[in-house]
């Protein structure tokens, strides 16, 4: 994949919840975790059709799904619960179509600040979207570890 020019963000359908559970999958695996590791996370890393209603996913000309994100909250702070980009297109800019897209989403809704957890290996990505580390907060999958916690202010 050789850019977003190619790729456009629409609200994610019911009916891709499977394709985007393995790709959240596959994107988390691309970090060299372990099976036991990616066993522990699989249940937080499931997509259900419910959860597609608060879901945009990027997507190339040819229909192929690239990228994913989530956005829950409500005023003044919505939270990036997802986002996770397939590893055939990492380094495209896939990741920075998302982030403004939940960035602008959140903003549209009200909110001023955009809150998250971050996977260890993304935190250099999120800090180049401008968030700042805030404080760390429990994995939900592997009890004793914990995640960078970010965020990103909302200029109206």
């Amino acid at each position: 994949m050789t850019g977003t020019d190619t790729v456009r963000i629409r609200p994610a359908r019911r009916d891709e919840a499977a394709a985007l559970t393995d790709l959240a999958l596959r994107s988390k695996a691309h970090w060299g975790y372990d099976e036991a590791f990616m066993a522990a996370c699989r249940e937080e890393l499931t997509i259900t059709a419910e959860r597609t209603e608060r879901s945009a996913v990027a997507e190339r000309a040819d229909g192929a799904l690239v990228g994913f994100t989530t956005v829950d909250g409500a005023p003044p702070q919505a939270v990036l619960g997802m986002m996770f980009v397939a590893p055939e297109a990492m380094g495209a800019g896939v990741g920075r179509l998302l982030f403004a897209h939940a960035a602008d989403t959140a903003r549209a809704s009200g909110c001023t600040r955009l809150v998250f957890d971050a996977d260890p290996h993304a935190v250099g990505f999120y800090e180049a979207m401008g968030a700042v580390r805030i404080g760390e907060t429990p994995s939900g999958s592997i009890p004793g570890r914990v995640l960078p916690l970010m965020e990103v202010r909302l200029p109206r």
